[in-house]
């Protein structure tokens, strides 16, 4: 279970970095790149996943359910950025700034939340 632990914890840092690493990446060009998008979900999921184990494990302690659920909803908007961005990017037009900066910006808050909670 330590090592599912860990793995998923992997996974969660190399989604958050490829959403803030692509963010920095294109940021005097805001656009949404396919590792943002990717990592969006990354994060998603793996988050479900380690909530999940948290939840499941007797010795774990009581989790702090309010951190996990603002986290939740700004992953919520990072994704749909993420989406929307990437559709605009397949179609062929220009990402709008907000959208680039919401999927990089909120990503970053996301962090420090993680952090400083």
């Amino acid at each position: 279970m330590d090592f599912l632990h860990a793995l998923l914890v992997f996974f969660h840092l190399l989604g958050a970095a490829a959403l803030v690493g692509g963010w920095l990446a294109s940021f005097k060009t805001p656009t949404v790149g396919t590792w943002q998008h990717a990592g969006a979900w990354v994060q998603l999921v793996t988050g479900l996943a380690l909530t999940f184990l948290a939840e499941m494990d007797p010795d774990g302690g009581e989790l702090n359910h309010a951190k996990i659920g603002v986290k939740l909803v700004l992953l919520i908007a990072v994704l749909v950025a993420a989406i929307i961005g990437r559709r605009k990017m397949k179609n062929g037009d220009p990402v709008p700034t907000g959208i680039a900066h919401t999927v990089g910006g909120f990503s970053l808050v996301n962090i420090a939340l993680a952090v400083f909670w």
